[in-house]
């Protein structure tokens, strides 16, 4: 108990000679704070501005890549494409063909009179309406089939020895 009476003691003068040691106004902390509220409030910068994303079109995108070999129908004599298919460069445009075949698609069908036809947004929020033998695309792109949830196309393509080829392709009915 002696010891534990000692303890208590000891405790009590350490802290008061710590109590003693201390200013208890604390002036100095006061001045230095007085001094930094009296100084000049700095500015904040405003926000920067950002310039609005600007999207880009991806143009090419019914091209043929540049990594793949261009697609080649040989023919019975061994040449390539060049003499089996070509374009009619004197037929008359039709308003789709001035638009790439990634921009187009196919919305839906429709019956009048008998015939079948397809209805095509053409990307810029216009819709046309097109049958079996209608052209659509760049690239000479002439409509061969018809149904409730596609179209059937047949390109015609440079075969990239001063030729031309078929390509098939498929616009599909877009679903919402």
């Amino acid at each position: 108990m002696a010891m534990r009476k000692a303890g208590v003691v000891f405790y009590t003068g350490v802290a008061l000679l710590l109590a003693g040691c201390g200013d208890a106004t604390h002036q100095d902390l006061q001045d230095y704070m007085a001094q930094v509220k009296a100084r000049p409030a700095g500015e904040i910068e405003p926000i920067p501005t950002f310039k609005p994303y600007q999207t880009y079109k991806y143009s090419a995108l019914a091209l043929r890549s540049p990594f793949e070999p261009p697609l080649l129908q040989s023919l019975p004599d061994g040449s390539y494409g060049r003499e089996a298919v070509a374009p009619d460069e004197a037929r008359p445009k039709e308003f789709l063909e001035t638009v790439n075949f990634s921009a187009l698609s196919m919305v839906g069908t429709m019956n009048k009179d008998g015939v079948m036809w397809a209805l095509v947004d053409d990307g810029a929020g216009g819709i046309h309406r097109v049958t079996v033998g209608n052209y659509l695309g760049k690239n000479h792109g002439k409509i061969v089939g018809l149904d409730q949830g596609q179209i059937e196309v047949v390109e015609i393509v440079p075969d990239g020895k001063q030729g031309w080829v078929e390509r098939p392709r498929t616009l599909a009915l877009r679903e919402k």
